[in-house]
């Protein structure tokens, strides 16, 4: 669904099942997805498959819309933040960050040498390094179409960017996204065999 975030969707991709269960279907049984949503210790996933989340997001028609900046900002101050893509018409950055109005960016179009760390003991870490200085530009020429990047290494990881979310983002009447616990019953999503 456009702009949102389904919370027991992660978690059934995520939730890996324990050694020597069944295999046949990777997702977790029905009984663990129903207490995991209790926020106990207990009902913690037996192990979690670490996850890459990125939220395209439209934030205005031709330019970015005004209401949307403070909680644009407020996710770049998240742990699990890994930035933004973006940029303006015909360039495109990486934001790591912001200073009050002004996005913090690199081009990612600085390509660097391959490093093969499993060919010798000693790496040469300068490709590992950035040779052009972070750059700034105002947060309203930012083009509206932007993809925010998380990461949740563990799935107290992501528990605890659903509660931020909560209270820092979707506390707005104009949301960027949705985060929600499970699909609407009228969301109808079909599977590879139920065309």
């Amino acid at each position: 669904m456009d702009n949102t975030v389904v919370i027991e969707d992660i978690k059934k991709m995520c939730c890996v099942l324990p050694v020597g269960a069944d295999t046949a279907d990777e997702s977790p049984p029905a009984s663990l997805m129903a207490s995991n949503q209790s926020k106990g210790p207990s009902t913690m996933c037996p192990a979690w498959k670490p996850l890459l989340l990125i939220v395209p997001l439209h934030l205005g028609i031709n330019q970015i819309n005004p209401v949307y900046i403070e909680a644009f900002k407020e996710c770049f101050k998240m742990p699990q933040s890994l930035g933004a893509l973006g940029g303006k018409p015909n360039n495109a950055y990486y934001f790591i960050g912001f200073l009050g109005d002004e996005l913090i960016f690199l081009d990612p179009h600085t390509t660097q040498t391959f490093v093969d760390t499993e060919e010798s003991e000693i790496v040469d870490d300068q490709t590992f390094h950035c040779l052009q200085s972070p750059q700034q530009m105002s947060i309203l020429n930012l083009d509206p179409s932007v993809a925010l990047g998380f990461f949740y290494k563990e799935e107290k990881d992501f528990d605890n960017w659903c509660s931020l979310v909560q209270k820092e983002i979707l506390k707005e009447n104009l949301r960027m996204f949705e985060l929600v616990q499970k699909h609407p019953s009228h969301d109808s999503i079909p599977t590879a065999l139920g065309l």
